[in-house]
Protein backbone atom coordinates (compact mmCIF):
# COMPACT_ATOMS: atom_id res chain seq x y z
CA UNK A 1 0.00 0.00 0.00
CA UNK A 2 1.08 3.79 -0.84
CA UNK A 3 2.74 5.28 2.41
CA UNK A 4 0.25 8.24 3.54
CA UNK A 5 2.09 11.52 3.59
CA UNK A 6 3.11 13.63 6.76
CA UNK A 7 4.44 16.69 6.26
CA UNK A 8 7.16 17.88 9.43
CA UNK A 9 7.83 21.98 9.95
CA UNK A 10 10.50 22.53 12.12
CA UNK A 11 14.27 23.24 12.88
CA UNK A 12 17.04 20.84 11.60
CA UNK A 13 19.03 19.32 14.55
CA UNK A 14 22.72 18.64 13.72
CA UNK A 15 22.44 15.48 15.95
CA UNK A 16 19.59 14.31 14.42
CA UNK A 17 17.79 13.42 17.64
CA UNK A 18 15.32 16.27 17.53
CA UNK A 19 13.71 18.33 15.12
CA UNK A 20 12.82 17.51 11.31
CA UNK A 21 15.41 14.76 11.87
CA UNK A 22 13.79 12.48 14.00
CA UNK A 23 10.39 13.37 12.43
CA UNK A 24 11.76 11.56 9.54
CA UNK A 25 12.86 8.75 11.08
CA UNK A 26 9.92 8.10 13.52
CA UNK A 27 7.62 8.60 10.00
CA UNK A 28 9.56 6.48 8.22
CA UNK A 29 9.53 3.45 11.25
CA UNK A 30 5.57 3.36 11.33
CA UNK A 31 4.93 3.21 7.39
CA UNK A 32 4.71 6.89 6.71
CA UNK A 33 6.43 9.05 4.19
CA UNK A 34 8.08 11.98 5.45
CA UNK A 35 8.07 15.61 3.85
CA UNK A 36 10.15 18.29 5.88
CA UNK A 37 9.89 22.50 5.50
CA UNK A 38 12.51 24.09 7.15
CA UNK A 39 12.45 27.08 9.95
CA UNK A 40 15.80 27.04 11.13
CA UNK A 41 19.05 25.56 10.98
CA UNK A 42 20.63 24.72 14.20
CA UNK A 43 24.26 23.73 15.19
CA UNK A 44 23.45 21.62 18.41
CA UNK A 45 24.22 18.43 20.38
CA UNK A 46 22.19 16.94 23.17
CA UNK A 47 23.40 19.15 25.63
CA UNK A 48 23.46 22.52 24.27
CA UNK A 49 22.65 24.63 21.08
CA UNK A 50 25.81 26.47 19.85
CA UNK A 51 23.82 28.62 17.02
CA UNK A 52 20.71 29.02 15.60
CA UNK A 53 19.85 30.80 11.89
CA UNK A 54 16.07 31.02 10.94
CA UNK A 55 15.49 29.89 7.77
CA UNK A 56 14.52 32.72 4.88
CA UNK A 57 10.32 33.26 5.19
CA UNK A 58 10.31 33.01 1.74
CA UNK A 59 12.69 29.47 1.93
CA UNK A 60 9.99 28.07 4.14
CA UNK A 61 6.90 28.94 1.86
CA UNK A 62 8.52 28.02 -1.01
CA UNK A 63 9.17 24.12 0.79
CA UNK A 64 5.74 24.30 1.89
CA UNK A 65 4.89 25.11 -1.71
CA UNK A 66 6.72 22.55 -3.02
CA UNK A 67 5.43 19.76 -0.92
CA UNK A 68 1.52 20.41 -0.71
CA UNK A 69 1.92 21.24 -5.17
CA UNK A 70 3.04 17.21 -5.47
CA UNK A 71 1.26 15.54 -2.36
CA UNK A 72 -1.99 14.76 -0.86
CA UNK A 73 -0.56 15.95 2.66
CA UNK A 74 -2.36 13.27 5.40
CA UNK A 75 -1.23 15.14 8.53
CA UNK A 76 1.18 18.08 9.33
CA UNK A 77 3.48 18.16 12.46
CA UNK A 78 5.23 21.34 13.33
CA UNK A 79 7.86 21.54 16.30
CA UNK A 80 9.91 24.95 15.99
CA UNK A 81 8.69 27.91 14.78
CA UNK A 82 10.88 30.70 15.55
CA UNK A 83 9.17 33.81 15.31
CA UNK A 84 5.71 35.56 15.01
CA UNK A 85 6.79 35.82 11.05
CA UNK A 86 7.25 32.03 10.21
CA UNK A 87 4.18 31.34 12.64
CA UNK A 88 2.08 33.61 10.10
CA UNK A 89 3.52 32.03 6.74
CA UNK A 90 3.16 28.22 8.31
CA UNK A 91 -0.21 29.61 9.51
CA UNK A 92 -1.18 31.00 5.72
CA UNK A 93 -0.19 28.04 4.61
CA UNK A 94 -2.10 25.63 6.46
CA UNK A 95 -4.93 27.71 5.76
CA UNK A 96 -4.36 27.30 2.20
CA UNK A 97 -3.34 24.17 1.61
CA UNK A 98 -4.05 21.47 4.42
CA UNK A 99 -7.82 23.52 5.47
CA UNK A 100 -9.67 20.91 7.58
CA UNK A 101 -6.65 18.18 7.81
CA UNK A 102 -5.34 17.29 10.51
CA UNK A 103 -2.80 19.42 12.40
CA UNK A 104 -0.47 17.80 15.23
CA UNK A 105 1.43 21.36 17.04
CA UNK A 106 4.12 20.61 19.37
CA UNK A 107 4.95 24.20 20.76
CA UNK A 108 9.12 24.17 21.03
CA UNK A 109 9.57 26.93 22.88
CA UNK A 110 12.98 26.73 25.32
CA UNK A 111 15.15 23.58 24.12
CA UNK A 112 16.60 21.70 27.50
CA UNK A 113 19.72 23.63 27.48
CA UNK A 114 17.64 26.76 27.93
CA UNK A 115 17.85 28.21 24.67
CA UNK A 116 14.92 30.43 23.20
CA UNK A 117 13.02 28.22 20.43
CA UNK A 118 10.32 30.29 19.92
CA UNK A 119 10.19 33.71 21.50
CA UNK A 120 7.15 36.11 23.29
CA UNK A 121 5.98 37.45 20.29
CA UNK A 122 5.61 33.50 18.20
CA UNK A 123 4.03 32.65 21.78
CA UNK A 124 1.26 35.13 20.62
CA UNK A 125 1.21 34.40 17.36
CA UNK A 126 0.78 30.91 17.96
CA UNK A 127 -2.46 30.78 19.64
CA UNK A 128 -3.79 33.42 17.16
CA UNK A 129 -2.74 32.30 13.95
CA UNK A 130 -2.00 28.31 14.21
CA UNK A 131 -3.99 27.22 17.38
CA UNK A 132 -7.62 27.22 15.81
CA UNK A 133 -6.33 25.06 12.88
CA UNK A 134 -4.47 22.51 15.25
CA UNK A 135 -6.54 18.93 16.01
CA UNK A 136 -3.64 18.17 18.68
CA UNK A 137 -1.47 20.30 21.16
CA UNK A 138 1.30 18.70 22.99
CA UNK A 139 2.80 20.98 25.75
CA UNK A 140 4.64 19.69 28.33
CA UNK A 141 4.48 20.81 31.46
CA UNK A 142 6.60 23.77 31.09
CA UNK A 143 4.97 24.91 28.48
CA UNK A 144 1.79 24.59 29.31
CA UNK A 145 2.53 26.51 32.66
CA UNK A 146 3.51 29.38 30.42
CA UNK A 147 0.02 29.27 28.84
CA UNK A 148 -1.77 28.98 32.45
CA UNK A 149 0.63 31.62 33.65
CA UNK A 150 1.05 29.42 37.02
CA UNK A 151 2.74 25.93 37.65
CA UNK A 152 0.88 22.97 37.19
CA UNK A 153 -1.06 21.83 39.83
CA UNK A 154 -3.61 19.21 38.84
CA UNK A 155 -2.28 17.75 35.45
CA UNK A 156 -5.73 15.94 34.81
CA UNK A 157 -7.92 19.54 35.29
CA UNK A 158 -5.40 21.80 33.99
CA UNK A 159 -5.36 20.06 30.68
CA UNK A 160 -9.27 20.42 30.90
CA UNK A 161 -8.89 24.05 30.97
CA UNK A 162 -6.05 24.17 28.11
CA UNK A 163 -8.68 22.26 25.93
CA UNK A 164 -11.24 24.22 26.90
CA UNK A 165 -9.53 27.35 26.13
CA UNK A 166 -8.05 27.03 22.68
CA UNK A 167 -10.85 24.39 21.23
CA UNK A 168 -8.52 21.67 20.29
CA UNK A 169 -7.41 18.44 21.81
CA UNK A 170 -4.18 18.95 24.36
CA UNK A 171 -2.02 16.25 25.12
CA UNK A 172 -0.58 17.41 28.37
CA UNK A 173 3.16 15.47 28.45
CA UNK A 174 4.69 14.49 31.21
CA UNK A 175 7.93 13.22 30.49
CA UNK A 176 9.39 16.57 32.90
CA UNK A 177 7.70 15.01 36.02
CA UNK A 178 9.06 14.13 39.06
CA UNK A 179 8.49 10.28 40.51
CA UNK A 180 8.85 6.87 39.11
CA UNK A 181 5.36 6.69 37.17
CA UNK A 182 4.95 9.39 34.95
CA UNK A 183 1.76 10.43 33.02
CA UNK A 184 0.59 11.76 29.70
CA UNK A 185 -3.01 13.43 30.29
CA UNK A 186 -5.21 13.89 27.06
CA UNK A 187 -8.10 16.49 27.05
CA UNK A 188 -10.74 17.05 24.35
CA UNK A 189 -12.52 20.50 24.12
CA UNK A 190 -15.95 18.65 25.33
CA UNK A 191 -14.05 17.84 28.60
CA UNK A 192 -13.66 14.38 28.52
CA UNK A 193 -9.96 13.45 29.83
CA UNK A 194 -8.16 10.24 29.47
CA UNK A 195 -4.85 9.62 31.36
CA UNK A 196 -1.76 7.73 29.63
CA UNK A 197 0.77 6.04 33.19
CA UNK A 198 4.03 4.74 31.78
CA UNK A 199 7.02 4.07 34.16
CA UNK A 200 9.97 6.26 34.06
CA UNK A 201 13.10 4.93 31.98
CA UNK A 202 16.26 5.69 32.39
CA UNK A 203 17.22 7.14 29.50
CA UNK A 204 20.67 8.70 29.04
CA UNK A 205 21.17 11.92 27.83
CA UNK A 206 20.93 11.25 24.14
CA UNK A 207 18.16 9.44 24.51
CA UNK A 208 15.99 12.13 26.40
CA UNK A 209 17.10 14.37 23.59
CA UNK A 210 14.00 14.99 21.18
CA UNK A 211 11.70 12.49 23.08
CA UNK A 212 8.82 15.72 22.63
CA UNK A 213 9.66 15.76 18.85
CA UNK A 214 9.19 11.80 18.93
CA UNK A 215 6.68 11.21 20.03
CA UNK A 216 4.50 14.30 18.31
CA UNK A 217 6.04 12.74 15.36
CA UNK A 218 4.27 9.56 16.31
CA UNK A 219 1.40 10.64 16.54
CA UNK A 220 1.31 12.57 13.53
CA UNK A 221 2.26 9.04 12.08
CA UNK A 222 -0.77 6.76 13.53
CA UNK A 223 -3.33 10.18 12.47
CA UNK A 224 -1.88 9.78 9.17
CA UNK A 225 -2.50 5.71 8.83
CA UNK A 226 -6.00 6.21 9.76
CA UNK A 227 -6.19 5.98 13.44
CA UNK A 228 -8.56 8.30 15.63
CA UNK A 229 -6.81 10.50 18.04
CA UNK A 230 -7.01 8.18 21.37
CA UNK A 231 -5.71 5.48 19.44
CA UNK A 232 -2.82 7.60 18.00
CA UNK A 233 -2.00 9.13 21.12
CA UNK A 234 -1.80 5.68 22.93
CA UNK A 235 -0.19 4.05 20.11
CA UNK A 236 2.20 7.28 19.72
CA UNK A 237 2.89 7.17 22.89
CA UNK A 238 4.28 3.50 22.74
CA UNK A 239 6.12 3.90 20.07
CA UNK A 240 7.80 6.53 21.34
CA UNK A 241 9.05 4.74 24.49
CA UNK A 242 10.13 1.99 22.19
CA UNK A 243 12.44 4.27 20.38
CA UNK A 244 16.48 4.42 21.36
Amino acid sequence: MKRPVCLAIGGSDTCGGAGIQADLRMFDMLKAQGCSALTALTAQNPREIIRMDPVPLAQLDAEMQAVFDYYDVAVVKTGMLVDAEHVAVVAAALQQYHAGKPVVIDPVMVASSGAVLLDEGGRDALLSALVSQASLLTPNLDEAAYWLGRTIGHAKEDARILAGRFQCAVLLKGGHGEGKVLSDVLAMPDGSVTSFEHALKAWSEEQRHGTGCRLAAAIAAYLALGEALEGAVSKGIASARQYT
